[in-house]
């Protein structure tokens, strides 16, 4: 374990990647390597009213793991253990310090595999994954982070000291006995207390999935195909659109010899001849200006990897501002043409990408450097952004979490008294209001 005071160390440490999020001055970092350590530490922050900031590999983009004034960050990087591979039950228990790929890759050497795939997965780790309640491009048919926790340790305070690790969950595929706490805990951005332990559910590796894409004058056109594909009853392993601004940002960066000649591109991972077949219909049908099907894996990751790149690729023509709204299937053509709407109203370049098959976009806001109108534009389409979504039924996030850049409008989404049922649970589990005081 290690104790971290110096000013330039602790710069590092005390924000995530929302560059829009204020972040505060820790008083120090803290690197716990064990249960144990996350105890003392707690146990101190409780004892000198010490606000307490866990964090992960520092990938989110909502702000959820900024530093308060006065904090100890509580960086939980070093607990990369994983702790067990149980191929005869299908479940891996790790600490939260380990990498979303470094856990692929560890299972998949016994013909296992973790689904949840958050486009940050080669830094992410499974406990900031955890924190978030993370998606990524195949949460469209095998689900989200939630739907992989069997079981968590995690240490807690109020009901017990401040300081004791209890284990909720269990090993078994069913179990139903008290309250569901380790759903509680997942999603909960560190609010609730420190996870230190995850027991994941893994499936057996996949057979290879075909490859569909499909190119689009439009993004309203892109939309409707996704409108389609689902009406049509198709479950794709993964349903991703990605606009020309996004393609072109990244062949300027990495030169990958992509295409970027259309206003909209669909991938599509299809794991039967009959989903591959439909996709490739339903695309035509919408309107595509061309389809392509590959068994090609080397073709498949290349595309793939590009969908991955987009998000550093665009951060390098200017600070970015990502949302993270999710709204119905059917109301995914309406959204796209609402955010173009919202663009062109307040003068915002806006990027699309989208985790299309499940409705969860994310439009990233670009404005220059040191541009403090288009700032102040930017911040204006954000909010009317997540306005829309809300009318259109939507929620105010999918998979980042809320941070400090969606407490407003969480609320607004929750209404008064669902606000204060959350409320309710933060006092009870945290009366001290020690961890990561401020987020949501």
């Amino acid at each position: 374990m290690k104790l971290i005071t110096d000013p330039n160390a602790l710069a590092n440490l005390r924000h995530d990647e929302a560059e829009w999020a204020p972040a505060g001055t820790p008083h120090a970092a803290f690197q716990p390597e064990s249960t144990e350590d996350v105890q003392e530490a707690v146990r101190h922050c409780a004892a000198h009213d010490i606000p307490i900031v866990p964090r992960g590999a520092g990938t989110g983009l909502s702000g959820g793991a900024n530093a308060v004034d006065g904090c100890l960050v509580l960086d939980l990087s070093r607990m990369t253990g994983i702790v067990e591979i149980d191929g005869d039950d299908l479940l891996a228990v790790v600490q939260p310090g380990v990498v979303n790929d470094d856990l692929k890759k560890a299972v998949a050497a016994q013909g296992l595999w973790y689904p949840p795939d958050p486009a940050s997965s080669p830094w992410s780790t499974i406990g900031g994954n955890v924190a978030t309640n993370a998606g990524g491009l195949c949460c469209l048919k095998y689900g989200v982070t939630r739907d992989y926790v069997l079981g968590l340790e995690a240490v807690l305070g109020g009901p017990v000291p401040y300081g004791t690790a209890v284990r909720l969950g269990r090993r078994t595929t069913k179990g139903v006995a008290g309250y569901d706490l380790t759903s509680l805990l997942v999603g909960s951005e560190g609010t609730l207390g420190v996870i230190t332990e995850v027991t994941v559910r893994l499936r057996p590796a996949p057979r290879p999935p075909a490859t569909v894409v499909g190119a689009f004058d439009s993004l309203v056109t892109a939309g409707q195909a996704v409108a389609m594909a689902t009406a049509r009853g198709l479950q794709p392993a993964a349903l991703e659109l990605i606009d020309r601004a996004c393609l072109q940002a990244v062949e300027d960066w990495k030169h990958l010899g992509i295409e970027a000649g259309t206003e909209a591109m669909l991938l599509a991972q299809a794991e039967t001849a009959a989903d591959a077949d439909g996709l490739t219909t339903a695309f035509t049908d919408a309107g595509a200006v061309w389809t392509e099907r590959s068994t090609d894996p080397a073709e498949a990751e290349a595309l793939f990897a590009a969908r991955r790149l987009t998000y550093p690729a665009l951060e390098r023509l200017g600070p970015l501002l990502t949302e993270d709204v999710c709204v119905p299937r059917s109301a995914i053509p309406a959204m796209l043409g609402r955010i173009v709407e919202i663009g062109a109203r307040h003068g915002v370049r806006i990027a699309t990408i989208a985790h299309a098959g499940d409705g969860n976009l994310h439009p990233l806001l670009i404005t220059p450097p040191g541009d403090d109108a288009a700032r102040i534009a930017a911040q204006a389409a954000f909010e009317d952004i997540i306005t829309a979504a809300l009318e259109l039924g939507g929620t105010v996030t999918g998979e980042h979490g809320v941070g400090l850049l969606k407490r407003d409008g969480m609320i607004r989404e929750l209404g008064p008294d669902a606000h204060a049922v959350h409320r309710a649970v933060k006092q009870t589990l945290d009366p001290l209001n020690l961890f990561n005081p401020g987020k949501a």
